[in-house]
């Protein structure tokens, strides 16, 4: 399964990997656990073999045209793709289909991306990338090589039914946690988006990002955050937005801070706002509570929790 990439990190930055990946991606194929695993594999194996005429991940991520497939065969990727619900990173467009996710993640990268380093020709590495959504637009942007981490399995299943239609030597996903990658020193970016709130030891967690970059390398951290002042920092109870997993919210100077004291250089806040009910919101790809449900109906500036709102911010700094 994951072959092609070790041929490919052979003659990359981080080749440094191949004497400890191999070895954890097969304890993952040995070990993974969902229940539905072999039918995800399945419906992945009956996707129709339908070659996009085009593919734009630049603006958007969009895999061919509506007349590169029959009305039959799109009625059956949109079946098919649907098996591997919720869908929460997008949206893609596939032949015509919309898959419309729970997030506009591409209203995040359009709020990132004209204040990051260019990513042309950068090896870059995606921490908690979800089913990869901001991995094709790295592509897009002409990175080298993407390399995303999140042991999620559903979204490696998505992931990889995204890969069929726009096959690459280029972008992988690997199902594996930031604690388990090797130190490599290497990545000349490293991007982690929504994900520094749900690590138990945070501080820990930058250090972890910051193993992975070169001298000089880019972090792009993407988190929620509260209002206040260095010394602010939000410890919830039980739940935060109804989500269990959630242990440290700073303010952004706090994470500025905590940065500062980790070794980064060269912090900066590049943008800080309230998430809205357009950017996180149910659809018929994702059926669930979203954020109108995690929200107080009487007051949507707290959660129903009664905490402040979610309210996001990106912070780069450089290793």
């Amino acid at each position: 399964m994951f072959n092609d990439f070790y041929q490919r990190i052979l003659t990359s930055k981080v080749a440094v990997w191949i004497h400890q990946i191999p070895g954890l991606l097969a304890d993952w194929q040995a070990n993974q656990r969902h229940g539905e695993f072999k039918q995800w594999q399945k419906t992945l194996s009956h996707l129709p073999k339908i070659k996009p005429s085009d593919i734009e991940l630049s603006g958007k991520v969009r895999l061919g045209q509506a007349n590169d497939i029959a009305p039959g065969q799109l009625k059956r990727l949109e079946v098919l793709l649907k098996q591997f619900m919720p869908w929460r990173k997008g949206p893609y467009e596939l032949f015509g289909l919309e898959i419309d996710t729970e997030w506009r993640s591409d209203w995040k990268w359009d709020r990132l991306i004209s204040h990051i380093s260019p990513l042309k020709g950068r090896t870059v590495l995606d921490v908690g990338c979800g089913n990869g959504y901001h991995m094709w637009r790295m592509l897009g942007e002409q990175a080298d090589l993407v390399i995303g981490a999140d042991p999620t399995e559903l979204f490696v299943m998505q992931f990889t039914a995204i890969k069929e239609y726009c096959k690459s030597d280029d972008i992988y996903l690997l199902p594996l946690g930031i604690e388990q990658l090797p130190a490599s020193h290497a990545f000349d970016t490293v991007f982690s988006m929504g994900v520094l709130y749900h690590r138990k030891s945070p501080l820990d967690f930058l250090q972890q990002l910051k193993a992975q970059l070169r001298v000089g390398g880019e972090l792009v951290l993407e988190t929620i955050v509260i209002e206040g002042d260095q010394n602010q920092v939000l410890v919830p109870g039980e739940r935060y937005a109804k989500m269990r997993n959630v242990w440290f919210i700073p303010s952004s100077a706090a994470l500025c801070h905590w940065l500062q004291r980790t070794g980064f250089k060269n912090i900066r806040v590049v943008d800080e706002g309230l998430t809205s009910l357009n950017e996180q919101r149910k659809t018929h790809w994702m059926e669930n509570e979203s954020l109108a449900d995690f929200l107080d109906p009487e007051d949507q500036s707290k959660t129903i929790e009664g905490y402040p709102a979610p309210r996001r911010a990106v912070i780069l700094a450089n290793r």
